[in-house]
């Protein structure tokens, strides 16, 4: 995996249903199984900072599969020439967007002075997001929360995207909660501010010419057609990681397009890729990750997800790891309501 510039950049890309960027979890491996699940979601990359993309190791910071097309990279980072120079890098290495993390609240991030905490600055946002649009010929996008701290989001999210959208960019994915920067840990702010799908709502009718796409809490596909009776989009977060099988009826339930596979089908091709993985020194644990939800609520899911916590670290182990846990899990295909 290296520079991926075999494959053109989508012309338009559809934002209808996406997998938010999350650290630690939508590594590259971890798209490449959701694409398997699903042709049609855009898939984000962790957020990569600026600084780290300039100076760091790139193939590692930024190296993706072919097949995980449309595929979007989050950066994080607050000065306008490195976000632009980021940016082309990034364009160079074949991403098919490229979007600004405006929505972290980690201590790490705002001693950076980016993340969440620039809400509080809207002009240097725009500043940013205007240097990335003109170093690149990609979507430039953003991500960001209601507001922060004691901001009243009602009083201060529609100044925040009038002043933003100066920038040239038009869509914006809004995370529906407050980050609270003070006093709430980053894991806490991802579940005790209160969401408000409303407000998002009504951002999109008072923006009608930005595209809106909501995040922040989504469980279900039922929910998803929910909320694209009002907005343009929907990111969905922790759960398309954990429960990993909701993406399975993304492309017929959301798109309209054919089931592709199921979970076995899913996996059988997944393991192909991690054999080539395996022999390119990716360790099996980091690999099977992403798998670990897959049968959750299903009979044997438990012994599945058990079986692969306890034996993928230990030394020797391989692929068979996976064929066992598979073992513990009815081969009979589920039906479709089952997967949302």
């Amino acid at each position: 995996m290296g520079r991926m510039n075999d494959q053109p950049a989508l012309a338009h890309l559809v934002r209808r249903f996406s997998v938010a960027p999350m650290m630690d979890w939508t590594d590259r491996h971890c798209r490449v199984f959701h694409r398997i699940l699903s042709a049609r979601s855009l898939l984000y990359t962790e957020m990569v900072t600026a600084d780290a993309i300039i100076h760091g190791d790139r193939d590692r910071l930024l190296g993706f599969d072919a097949r995980e097309h449309p595929v979007a990279v989050q950066l994080g980072g607050s000065d306008p020439q490195k976000l632009a120079e980021a940016t082309r890098i990034c364009t160079d290495w074949g991403y098919d967007e490229v979007n600004l993390n405006v929505g972290c609240p980690s201590d790490r991030v705002q001693s950076g002075r980016f993340g969440a905490c620039l809400m509080q600055e809207p002009q240097l946002v725009a500043d940013c997001l205007a240097a990335m649009v003109a170093a690149t010929d990609r979507p430039v996008t953003i991500k960001h929360r209601l507001g922060v701290d004691d901001d009243d989001p009602h009083q201060t999210l529609f100044p925040f995207l009038e002043v933003v959208k100066t920038s040239g960019v038009s869509s914006f994915t809004i995370h529906a909660r407050k980050a609270i920067l003070q006093g709430l840990s980053p894991k806490d702010n991802r579940t005790i501010p209160p969401l408000d799908y409303d407000l998002v709502y009504a951002a999109k009718r008072a923006f009608p010419d930005l595209e809106i796409i909501v995040n922040g809490g989504v469980q279900t596909l039922a929910e998803t057609q929910g909320h694209l009776q009002h907005v343009d989009g929907v990111m969905m977060g922790r759960a398309a990681y954990q429960t990993p099988a909701v993406l399975l009826g993304v492309d017929a339930e959301i798109f309209g397009e054919a089931r592709a596979t199921s979970r076995h089908q899913a996996l059988a091709e997944y393991q192909e890729y991690m054999e080539v993985q395996l022999q390119a020194g990716v360790s099996l644990p980091l690999l099977l990750k992403p798998v670990l939800g897959l049968f959750h609520g299903q009979k044997g899911g438990r012994l599945f997800r058990r079986e692969i916590a306890e034996t993928a670290h230990k030394p020797g182990a391989g692929p068979e790891v996976l064929s066992r846990a598979l073992a513990h899990v009815a081969t009979s295909p589920l039906p479709p309501e089952t997967v949302s």
